[in-house]
């Protein structure tokens, strides 16, 4: 369970869900709704793409409630072209909310999207200064712990937590209540960034991938040393505030500090706006929120991930055939189907919400693949 999680249903006196809104006698579905969130709405049309190939994510997926949809949302040049939310169960981590009737206003957990969210704070610590070099040993930061010290684990630097090649003996790829699961066992620890470090090193850092959420809590401990503030409270200065986001919740550790590897939960919009925020080199509305340099940094491929993929720091990179085009993203994935896509070539922002914590996470793709791409394309 690489992230786990719930929304709540918050009611913030919003307008009703798009699909609900009626212009003349026409019910609109999928039109974004007139928001004062940062985001400017557009018609599809007005954007380049096919309408009619968007509204058909609704229908899809509604027929098809085994696929577990929550919520999708589409940005092209900027604006909102397309929303729509479903009802179903969700989690909160790992308490069940029951079923849930979302809209724009519903919190919905990112899981390990959260992770990318870290990278960009990594980004934003550098720039302050916090850390200097991602070339520095991780155990520079953790003196109280050097007793866990070995030569093998003296070798890993930021940059091997960033890129996923810490080389720690790890296995968080079975059930979550295996005895076996590091990831479960790091977050019922009482001290996770100790639990982290107390593990053997497997094979020599930097040269494969392997997927840890140990590594982005690793990071969340650099950042709280060297900043003196907790993860949240850094997040809300240097990233969400700015992005004019202000309803982010976060699940936390038993000893309080958030879950910078998969704790954070936003509105679905506000997740688009952090896609918005890469696709723009870091710019949100005309200010530099994070360093363009960082951006491309960390969304350049670094390592060989899963299958076919790229990783890059904290962020997938990876290709979709559709039309005969060739179309490479940009992605943060979470468990239970939360995806964000990002399309640079087509100035793109696709963000998915879904509750398929124990089915086929196949939303995000048949949106980006089946709907959005071909709207574009047809």
């Amino acid at each position: 369970m690489s992230d786990a999680g719930l929304g709540t249903n918050g009611k913030l006196g919003l307008p009703p869900p798009p699909e609900r809104r009626r212009v003349g006698a026409d019910l609109v579905r999928g039109a974004p709704a007139e928001l004062d969130d940062g985001w400017r709405v557009a018609r599809p049309e007005h954007q380049g793409m096919d309408g009619a190939m968007l509204r058909g994510i609704a229908a899809r997926f509604t027929a098809g409630a085994e696929a577990h949809a929550h919520a999708v949302v589409v940005a092209r040049h900027g604006a909102l072209v397309y929303e729509h939310y479903f009802t179903g169960e969700d989690w909160r981590w790992t308490s069940p909310l029951g079923v849930v009737g979302f809209d724009a206003a519903t919190r919905h957990d990112l899981r390990s999207i959260t992770k990318s969210v870290t990278s960009l704070i990594v980004g934003a610590a550098l720039d302050r200064g916090w850390i200097e070099d991602l070339d520095t040993p991780v155990f520079s930061y953790f003196p109280e712990h050097g007793e866990l010290r070995s030569s093998a684990k003296d070798r890993i630097t930021l940059a091997h937590l960033l890129t996923m090649s810490a080389g720690f003996a790890w296995d968080e790829r079975g059930a979550w209540d295996s005895p076996n699961n590091n990831e479960r066992l790091m977050d019922e620890a009482r001290d996770p960034y100790r639990y982290v470090l107390e593990q053997d090193v497997a094979t020599p850092p930097g040269r494969i991938y392997d997927y840890c959420g140990g590594a982005p809590t690793l990071l969340q401990g650099v950042i709280q040393k060297t900043s003196g503030k907790p993860l949240d409270v850094v997040a809300r200065e240097v990233l969400l505030a700015p992005l004019a986001i202000t309803d982010a919740e976060w699940t936390r550790f038993p000893n309080g500090d958030v879950r910078g590897y998969g704790g954070l939960r936003l509105r679905p919009r506000d997740l688009a706006k952090i896609g918005q925020l890469v696709l723009d080199r870091g710019v949100w509305q005309g200010r530099q929120i994070i360093r363009p340099e960082w951006i491309a940094a960390s969304t350049a491929p670094r390592i060989n991930g899963d299958g076919i993929f790229f990783y890059g720091y904290l962020w997938w990179l990876g290709r979709f055939l559709v039309e005969r085009h060739e179309i490479r993203w940009i992605a943060a994935f979470g468990n239970g189907g939360q995806r964000l896509y990002i399309v640079p070539r087509l100035d793109l922002v696709v963000a998915v919400n879904a509750g398929a914590y124990t089915a086929p996470q196949i939303v995000g793709e048949i949106v980006l693949k089946r709907h959005v791409l071909p709207a574009i394309f047809r």
